[in-house]
């Protein structure tokens, strides 16, 4: 067999070790995973880690949580609402913990695949307001790439799903969001729903987001932050505005 059969896999050898290697440079050198963004857009990458850090924590939380502690800790909310045989009636109907961690794992994997292909589409559709030329594939890697800092969270979310008390709140364990990390807000109290949404590792992926913008399109630093905050309001906005 001659050399030149395999240079196709050598190239995918190769190629494949620059995208392992750019999982290192996003926190680095983000600007030069960029700039390689801007010649050849992927986002599988980060998309496999992304999901196998969500089967994995889902699998080990649910697995792990003592299953009949959870069943009260899922209703705490709302024992003023309802009568003690509503609540026996629901916790019976309820799936058992290892068959609520397959159907996570599984959802968690569609939802960070939904959200890739929101987010790519809003970052098309800014690039084709802005006179930009970037294509849905640039924006799906933008998408990927920047929110690679949420890789962190996840990790030592893992950790501690993996080192837990069999009574411990899935909320509990989110150690970069506001709250629990810097206050606890009760259930039902206002903001108690916005802190437990927000993440302090999305102020680096805000960062991110703007340098890749800038990187790829070459637009000024004020237009690349700005397209950057644009969903980050409009995400946290809606979580404000909604009960609990």
């Amino acid at each position: 067999m001659r050399w030149g059969s395999h240079r196709p896999t050598v190239a995918a050898f190769v190629l494949g070790r620059a995208r392992m290697a750019q999982l290192v440079d996003i926190f680095l050198q983000p600007s030069k995973v960029f700039a390689e963004q801007r010649e050849r857009p992927t986002f599988l990458v980060p998309f496999l880690v992304f999901a196998t850090l969500t089967i994995a924590f889902t699998l080990a939380y649910f697995f792990r949580v003592d299953p009949s502690w959870y069943g009260d800790h899922m209703f705490d909310a709302s024992r003023g609402a309802m009568t003690a045989k509503d609540m026996a009636r629901a916790k019976s109907m309820m799936p058992s913990t290892h068959t609520m961690g397959v159907l996570g794992a599984v959802g968690g994997i569609v939802t960070v695949a939904l959200m890739f292909a929101i987010f790519g589409l809003y970052y098309w559709l800014a690039s084709k307001i802005t006179g930009r030329s970037l294509t849905y594939k640039h924006g799906l890697g933008l998408t990927a790439w920047s929110s690679m800092p949420a890789v962190l969270g996840s990790i030592v979310a893992l950790v501690g799903a993996l080192t837990m008390a069999p009574q411990t709140g899935l909320e509990s364990l989110m150690l970069t969001h506001v709250d629990p990390l810097l206050i606890s807000i009760p259930s039902g109290q206002p903001g108690h729903r916005l802190a437990q949404t927000a993440d302090l590792l999305q102020i680096w992926t805000t960062f991110l987001t703007a340098l890749g913008w800038r990187v790829l399109t070459r637009a000024s630093w004020m237009q690349s932050a700005v397209i950057a905050l644009i969903p980050l309001v409009v995400v946290y906005g809606i979580v404000a505005v909604l009960p609990g």
